[in-house]
């Protein structure tokens, strides 16, 4: 019993050592100063948000491995976001254009929590830039197929039982998103 107690606390202190840290900023709300953007009027949508997700890291090597300290930022780009004000017709509508386009920000705060998590657990070896730059791709790609369903499926807001389907899907995923 002692030995297995002894491993165990061995194997959890290794474990700290080997955790490549990360660091991120909190969820927001969007409002509408966060859309200041030329709105582009030949589009059936009323509204755009442009998110970006830069990731950085710096190796350190380790006996065999490396320790990756990431640095992995969601940033809203306010001068590529855009509400067509002219065709906003009540603040009802404001109301659910705000609400519609903080699901696309929320899919990418969703990513960029998955990355985050992802390298955070990850052991990297000598091939440490491929590896990263593979965790990145399949996430990034796994989210922008999400976007894209979510427009889709609520027709970019119009279609609203659609809309609050994924409203709920969102509430859940944000209550119940695991720590980093």
């Amino acid at each position: 019993m002692k030995f297995g107690f002894v491993r165990l606390i061995s194997f959890t202190a290794m474990w700290l050592c080997i955790v490549n840290n990360v660091s991120a900023q909190a969820f927001r709300q969007l409002t509408v100063n966060d859309f200041k953007g030329i709105p582009v009027t030949n589009q059936s949508t009323v509204a755009y948000t442009n998110c970006s997700i830069s990731f950085q890291y710096e190796a350190h090597r380790e006996r065999n491995f490396y320790l990756l300290d990431f640095n992995i930022q969601l940033t809203l780009n306010d001068c590529k976001s855009w509400i067509d004000k002219k065709r906003i017709t009540s603040d009802q509508m404001l109301t659910e254009v705000l609400k519609h386009e903080q699901g696309h920000y929320l899919i990418a705060y969703m990513e960029q929590q998955e990355l985050l998590r992802t390298v955070s657990k990850t052991i990297f070896y000598a091939n440490y830039q491929s590896a990263a730059q593979n965790i990145f791709n399949r996430i990034d790609a796994k989210y922008k197929q999400l976007n894209m369903d979510y427009d889709a499926d609520t027709q970019h807001m119009q279609n609203r039982t659609q809309q609050q389907s994924w409203d709920a899907y969102f509430k859940k995923r944000l209550t119940y998103m695991p720590p980093q």
